[in-house]
């Protein structure tokens, strides 16, 4: 997917992309953010709903994959069996990013009319490098964990199967990618409370 996040015409509110690897801490920092007053769109949780059935990305999903990605009396979408096929596949995974790339970058535009003047927004983008939709922030900020690290949280927290894991993280932009893009880098090699420091302290540099 190479098509650039088109920005919505607000200059009044402060554009953030966060992003980060897979299990690298980004729901913390997220979390974090939101409790400091930020505004945070959720790529994928819009994606989620955005896969409901009946809603858009589901209907495209349904159409390209057929019923294979399907489970259950009421046909809901089998995230695992989906996951399954396109990070196998890059062709897949391209198709996939096709479909649902446009609807969430649509509904976030929309969620971002809605931040009164001055507010803050936060993108937060797992593939905010590889979409190109870093272009559109004013800052961004990139958490970071060692890879074995969010490997065994994968396996370990989330039952994951290490191989997977391993998979997923191939699929997404590498941490030099990452770096290179961003106005500010959190490590997140230590406590969660040091993540959190290191938040407030990005936050009371760059927005209060």
């Amino acid at each position: 997917m190479t098509e650039l996040f088109t920005r919505p015409g607000r200059t009044d509110v402060l554009r953030v992309g966060l992003t980060g690897g897979i299990a690298s801490g980004k729901s913390t920092v997220s979390r974090r953010l939101v409790e400091l007053g930020a505004r945070v769109i959720d790529a994928d949780a819009l994606a989620r709903a955005l896969q409901e059935p009946g809603a858009a990305g589901y209907e495209g999903i349904v159409a390209h994959f057929g019923p294979r990605v399907l489970m259950g009396d009421d046909a809901a979408l089998d995230r695992a069996a989906l996951a399954a096929i396109v990070f196998a596949d890059p062709s897949e995974l391209e198709a996939l990013n096709g479909i649902m790339h446009p609807l969430v970058r649509r509904e976030s535009a929309r969620l971002v009319e809605e931040v009164p003047p001055g507010g803050v927004v936060v993108h937060d983008i797992p593939l905010l490098v590889e979409t190109g939709q870093h272009e559109g922030m004013d800052r961004v900020v990139v958490v970071e964990a060692p890879e074995e690290e969010r490997v065994r949280r994968m396996v370990e927290d989330r039952g994951m199967d290490e191989q997977d894991a391993r998979a997923r993280i191939a699929a997404q932009a590498t941490d030099e990618q990452r770096r290179a893009v961003a106005t500010t880098v959190l490590e997140n090699s230590g406590t969660v409370e040091q993540l959190v420091a290191q938040v407030d302290g990005w936050w009371r540099a760059e927005v209060a």
